[in-house]
């Protein structure tokens, strides 16, 4: 996520899109015949978004994540309300860079840790050395 500049998005919660759920799961092993009704309907928003004001989204660029999942071009959820706490992916602003990283405490401060064995962790002392904006909740990314 450096290098390029940032496009933070916000939610939007203008008309309520419920789209159709299943009943049944979808087994990830060995098949089984499917149910042919819809039970309910989903709004991906009661899903993905615990607190609609402090939430915002950004798009990744770059392979640091990969080992967590998280690839160039994907979308992340992610919840500024939420204690920013060791093991945690967050955005962070580092020497006024914005990155996503798996926060890390140790006896020195704060590491963040990319997924990637690639890039190098980045150490940033104690919090006041760099800022957290929040913690990812979600990555929306495509198959």
């Amino acid at each position: 996520m450096t290098g390029k500049k940032h496009r933070i998005l916000l939610p939007s919660y203008g008309e309520r899109v419920d789209l159709p759920l299943a009943e049944s799961s979808v087994p990830a092993g060995f098949p089984s015949p499917a149910d042919d009704f819809i039970a309910n309907r989903l709004d991906l928003n009661e899903h993905l978004i615990l607190h609609p004001a402090a939430t915002f989204f950004v798009r990744v660029a770059g392979d640091s994540m990969i080992g967590a999942g998280i690839t160039d071009g994907d979308i992340l959820i992610v919840d500024r309300s939420l204690e920013p706490t060791d093991g945690r992916v967050v955005i962070a602003v580092v020497s006024g860079e914005l990155v996503v990283k798996r926060l890390r405490r140790t006896e020195k401060g704060w590491l963040l840790l990319a997924e990637n064995d690639d890039y190098a962790p980045i150490e940033v002392g104690e919090e006041g050395e760099f800022e957290v904006w929040g913690v990812v909740t979600n990555v929306i990314h495509h198959l």
